[in-house]
């Protein structure tokens, strides 16, 4: 027997037994449910892995909704391609982008709670909507960060959603009671960012 066909024995031997361990674990997991998912932290991604998330649930005939808390009124391919998805009959998209730009721009906190509190009365209607299967609270971290919406009634409403309904809350520095909330919770880690180097937000990359 060569090395070779020793590599390949063993390498089969070790593939066949990991298969058998994966397939006994992935046997256990019987529970389906809605979901609450969290991204957060410095890394870019957060939205994007949402979207992504509204692409494969728009791609699967079921309906999604979007409320933008903090992102002003600025066309994005990710909007515009989900938009053209949904207008084939696939299933339908809801999109509310309602904030009105970033903190530092409007320098008005009572605009801004304005802006947070009719962004999250229209993310209870989408939440009460069953024709939708995903909803995307695309930067609601952020409002909760500063305090423009009440985080207690906030987070019991995401618990006492309906049970089918998965929910996706995109930010920085989530709050702790949204974590332990939470069944899913990514920390995008910033490792390098192109923005330091002086490089521009580029159509297509970051919107």
């Amino acid at each position: 027997m060569t090395d070779s066909t020793d590599r390949t024995d063993q390498h089969k031997a070790k593939m066949a037994k990991r298969k058998a361990a994966q397939d006994a674990e992935v046997a256990t997991k019987t529970i389906e449910k809605g979901l609450l998912l969290v991204h957060t932290g410095k890394g870019k991604g957060k939205s994007t892995a949402a979207f992504g998330l509204a692409l494969r649930m728009l791609g699967r005939g079921k309906g999604v909704g979007v409320v933008q808390f903090i992102k002003g009124a600025w066309s994005t391919g990710e909007q515009e391609a989900l938009k053209a998805l949904a207008a084939t009959g696939i299933a339908p998209l809801h999109w509310y982008t309602m904030g009105e730009g970033f903190t530092w721009e409007t320098q008005d906190r009572d605009r801004d709670v304005a802006a947070a509190t009719a962004a999250w009365a229209k993310a209870r209607e989408l939440l009460a909507d069953p024709e939708l299967h995903l909803v995307v609270l695309d930067e609601l971290n952020i409002a909760l960060r500063y305090d423009y919406l009440p985080l207690a009634n906030v987070v019991e409403e995401l618990r006492t959603r309906r049970p089918d309904l998965h929910v996706v809350v995109t930010g920085r520095n989530a709050k702790p009671e949204l974590i332990e909330a939470a069944d899913l919770v990514t920390d995008m880690t910033l490792v390098k960012h192109h923005f330091n180097d002086g490089v521009k937000a580029q159509e297509g990359v970051e919107f």
